[in-house]
């Protein structure tokens, strides 16, 4: 399928990926776990705690495909705005329905791809603990299934050389979990079906990121 003016490509997120790779890799030590749960091909998303700056590109970094994010508008500044359109990444405005980035987010879908989301809408303690409606709308309007994802260790604060940044070479755990699918088989798109799909969607994110810190130990 040819993508529309302004549509992100799969080629792009690919090259945002290898980006990840070489940047993670090479400032971090990302422990990966789970990664064989995304599955190897059509649509799937990816739900992503957020409490620091990288879990994003960390994820770009360290996911078994590449991803096309949705990231705020206030991220496309200056010289990054052509960068990460050319990485294939999502530019949505968190102020209004933002319809250009749906139909872009739901085209990566159409397309069989990989779609990244911040269910929390922003940064904030990382526990899944305000979910907006976003995620159970691409979820149930796609049927694409659910990867809840955890990034553990990026809010270290000790060791830091640069303060914006975990400490260089410090370990950073990403954790996959098991791909689920939000809606309820009805098929039903209205307010309570997605209310009750972002019900069920917070249960399954919440009970993920306490396995993620059982598992690795962590507690941030």
């Amino acid at each position: 399928m040819t993508p529309a003016t302004g549509a992100p490509t799969l080629r792009g997120a690919a090259v945002g990926r290898g980006i990840g790779i070489g940047l993670m890799y090479g400032l971090f030590k990302p422990r990966v776990l789970g990664a064989w749960r995304v599955p190897a091909s059509g649509p799937v998303i990816l739900a992503v705690n957020h409490s620091h700056n990288i879990d994003g590109p960390m994820l770009m970094g360290t996911a078994p495909r590449p991803v096309h994010f949705l990231i705020k508008k206030e991220a496309f500044v200056g010289p990054l705005d052509p960068f990460l359109r050319g990485i294939g990444q999502l530019k949505v405005d968190r102020t209004t329905v933002d319809r250009t980035a749906i139909t872009h987010a739901l085209g990566v879908l159409g397309d069989g791809g990989v779609l990244g989301i911040f269910p929390e809408g922003t940064r904030g303690e990382g526990d899944f603990a305000s979910l907006r409606a976003g995620l159970a709308y691409f979820a149930v309007r796609s049927g694409a299934p659910i990867v809840p994802v955890a990034v553990l260790g990026s809010t270290e604060r000790r060791g830091r050389l640069i303060s914006a940044l975990p400490p260089l070479r410090s370990r950073v755990d990403v954790v996959f979990g098991e791909a689920f699918e939000a809606g309820d088989g009805s098929g039903r798109r209205t307010r309570k079906a997605l209310d009750e799909a972002t019900v069920r969607i917070q249960g399954r994110l919440t009970g993920h990121l306490e396995q993620a810190r059982r598992l690795t130990g962590r507690t941030e």
